[in-house]
């Protein structure tokens, strides 16, 4: 028995960080000055600087400590924020117009080249007169929205603010999909969809049998899922905002671990119709099947090289699990992980640069990361349990599943391992977590 359905769920995650930033860089994001007489619904610059320190890469001054409040460019006192170490500021206002809508005006500041270029005149105006240079001020935007989209905006905000000051794509507007376990339900088993944060929860599918293993499609309209309601392992894809189903699997045993390809034409899963576990790909367009892995050894978990080129996977051929590498166009297939009893559950970040795998050692199972081209590993985690890493699609974060208080939570860490957090649901067992890619 399965409901079809997308609404907004009553529980939501909350985010809890488990560990500070030593290293991180220090910015200052002034509270937005609110012109408005009602309470502001939303507190945008709080959603801002939160989702810069889960990035791992920022540490915002907080509030208290501050010099001063400055709400635009010219009333930053750049002595006093290079004192504390701060060398970006963002800062803004905010009003409602008479339709009701929301205006944001924002700056993004250096504070250091202000300081530098504070006082300085910086060429001529038309009528000969001296005008100082605006080369500090990185962005001056402003964008008028409604009050439903103002916490959206404030990821878009970050995601402006991260790429400014790192070169590198922000992720704030993104989602992540997860399966919460729920006993006390009558549908118990739910998948969920919510923004990277965990806010603006809903529940796009619910059954009486287990739920497993979503997988966004790139353009992020679909998740691939593992279902049970036929009481046996099948493969569905489901338009997570028309709640439309199609089954794509339904082959004797097991059905699972589906992973889109890069360009969203190609299914990778596993299929146990010859016996063991095998790796397979499939032609959405056409459902043409090619298997990938062959032997007596169980082959499972797929990922999905960025190239599209390959494929890694986990295995037993060598004994326990670890992780191989299989070039799709000749075959030919290459161990990669060596250090610890067990790795699985193995996924490249976008730039091709590291593995993220489980990594068993005399500890437990933690989450950790390995350079592709020198082997280094690093543990990420110390967790209990840690399974199904999820990259974000800048690969700045892993969110996966683990154990607090006796039951699964999901967890989020950067990949320097630096920021750790926890996003606690109120309610079930949280597992599977999936990392949309840019919307």
């Amino acid at each position: 028995m399965i409901a079809s359905t997308v609404q907004f769920a009553n529980a939501a995650l909350e985010l809890v960080i488990t560990d500070g930033i030593d290293s991180a860089r220090p910015i200052a994001i002034v509270p937005f000055k609110w012109e408005g007489e009602s309470p502001l619904p939303q507190d945008v610059s709080a959603v801002i600087a939160s989702d810069l320190q889960r990035s791992g890469k920022f540490s915002p001054v907080a509030t208290s400590k501050m010099p001063q409040t400055p709400y635009n460019a010219a009333e930053v006192n750049f002595d006093e924020w290079t004192q504390l170490g701060v060398d970006s500021l963002l800062t803004g206002s905010i009003s409602q117009d008479a339709k009701g809508d929301y205006v944001i005006n924002y700056q993004l500041v250096d504070v250091v080249r202000g300081q530098l270029t504070q006082g300085e005149s910086r060429g001529l105006a038309e009528d000969g007169e001296l005008v100082l240079s605006n080369d500090h001020v990185l962005f001056n935007k402003r964008a008028t929205v409604p009050e439903a989209r103002l916490r959206e905006y404030a990821h878009r905000i970050s995601d402006l603010v991260y790429e400014k000051l790192t070169g590198e794509r922000g992720a704030f507007l993104t989602r992540i999909a997860y399966v919460v376990v729920s006993d006390k339900e009558s549908y118990p088993y739910q998948l969920r969809v919510a923004d990277y944060d965990g806010y603006n929860e809903r529940l796009v599918l619910r059954s009486k049998q287990p739920l497993m293993s979503p997988s966004w499609s790139p353009d992020g309209q679909q998740i691939a899922y593992v279902s049970f309601q036929n009481g046996q392992a099948e493969i569905y894809v489901m338009n997570i905002y028309t709640g439309e189903r199609e089954k794509l699997t339904s082959y004797p045993r097991h059905n699972g671990a589906p992973k889109f390809s890069p360009d969203g034409k190609t299914l990778a899963l596993v299929l146990s119709k010859t016996g063991s576990l095998q790796v397979y790909t499939m032609d959405i367009n056409t459902r043409k099947l090619t298997q990938i892995t062959r032997g007596r050894s169980n082959n499972t978990e797929p990922f999905w090289h960025p190239d599209g080129k390959s494929l890694v996977f986990t295995s037993d051929r060598g004994g326990k699990p670890q992780i191989y590498q299989v070039n799709l166009a000749d075959g030919e297939t290459n161990r990669i992980t060596w250090q610890g009893s067990q790795n699985l559950g193995g996924q490249i970040t976008p730039d091709g640069r590291f593995l993220v795998m489980v990594n068993q050692s005399n500890t437990g199972f933690n989450l950790a990361k390995q350079d592709l081209e020198t082997g280094a590993v690093q543990i990420l985690t110390k967790t209990l349990l840690d399974e199904s890493p999820s990259i974000a699609p800048n690969g700045g974060m892993v969110i996966y599943s683990s154990i607090y208080n006796k039951t699964n939570v999901l967890s989020m860490v950067s990949i320097d391992g630096r920021f750790k957090a926890r996003l606690p649901a109120t309610n079930g067992r949280v597992r599977a977590p999936a990392w949309s890619p840019f919307l």
